[in-house]
Formats: C-alpha cells, structure tokens, sequence
C-alpha cells in the first residue's frame, strides 16, 4: 500500500475535520473520568484531539504521517508524537486513557494483537482503551490503494480477552461509505 496519509494528507483533513465526532466517542467520554489523560494514536489532523481538549481532557496526539501531524498541533494546540505505532516503544508514556478512533484499519489480523499489547504499555492500571474498526469479512482495497481489513464480532472479542481487556462498551453500526470521502 502506498502510504496515502503521507501523500494525501491536505485532502484527508479537508475531507474529514469536520465529521462531528459525538456520536461514536460520547460513550467513552462518560466512561473516562473527567480531565483524564488521553493519547490519540493515529490522530490525523486533530479533530478527535480538540474534541476531547475543548471538553476539558489532556489529550496528546500521536501520528505516523508528518503533515497530519503538523496540521494537528495547529488545529488542536497540543503536542503531538511523531511515530510509528507499529514499532514505537510505548513504555515510557502514561495515559489514563488510549483512543485508536479507526487507526487500526489498515492494520491485518495478524498483527493487531502485538500492536494493542505494546500500545497498552501507555496505559495506567485500569485505564480505558477505545478502538473502532470496519465491520465484515476478509479485506477490502479501495481506489486509492488503502486496504482495509475487516472484523466480526467474535473475532474482536476473542482478540481483546487473549489482550485481557474488558468490553465495556461495544457498538456496532452499519454505513455505506464512498471510499473517497474517507
């Protein structure tokens, strides 16, 4: 896969910004304490980040594409971790709180399981981990050359009790997406 997000990354933020995120993060919202520390890995261009920031969080981004980077620190004002999550070492951070808002879509099934357990590493005894991923079966390569890996219920459960996470919230919506406008 070309890296798109290094590419396209003015087009992506012009393209997703805006996208009001209340209806998919207000349940961790109510479930992590107020002003918690949060880490958004893979926060592209930091609409999470001011979301969480205007509530009143400490919220820290951490994104792979240099341009995503830049254009969240300008559009939320805090830092942001320039890195690799597939290869960065997690452990010297400490967050209340880990937000993986579709960062893990483009990452197999195979390899998910490492990647939670070493981003876990940032996490404080009993925090909360909030991951969204694309709903199906098998994988999907859109017109851009992103592919997308797909999940099913099961599967995800069993991936978080081998990761020895407790489900407290889980959500599942249906939506027919253009690819391009994601």
């Amino acid at each position: 896969m070309t890296d798109f997000y290094h590419t396209h990354y003015k087009a992506y933020d012009q393209r997703t910004f805006t996208i009001d995120p209340s209806s998919f993060l207000s349940p961790f919202l109510k479930a992590i304490p107020h002003g918690a520390s949060i880490l958004d890995i893979g926060c592209a261009s930091g609409r999470d980040l001011l979301w969480f920031k205007n509530k009143g969080f400490a919220v820290t981004g951490f994104e792979k594409s240099r341009g995503l980077a830049e254009l969240a620190r300008k559009n939320a004002g805090c830092e942001v971790i320039e890195g690799n999550f597939e290869s960065y070492d997690f452990s010297a951070l400490s967050f209340d709180a880990v937000l993986a808002s579709g960062a893990f879509v483009h990452i197999s099934h195979d390899r998910l399981f490492s990647i939670i357990q070493n981003i876990r590493r940032a996490l404080v005894n009993n925090g909360f981990f909030y991951i969204s991923l694309k709903k199906g079966e098998g994988e999907k390569t859109d017109d851009t050359g992103r592919t997308f890996y797909l999940w099913q219920d099961a599967e995800l459960r069993a991936l978080f009790d081998r990761l020895g996470l407790d489900v407290l919230n889980f959500q599942s919506s249906e939506a027919i997406l253009n690819a391009k406008d994601v």
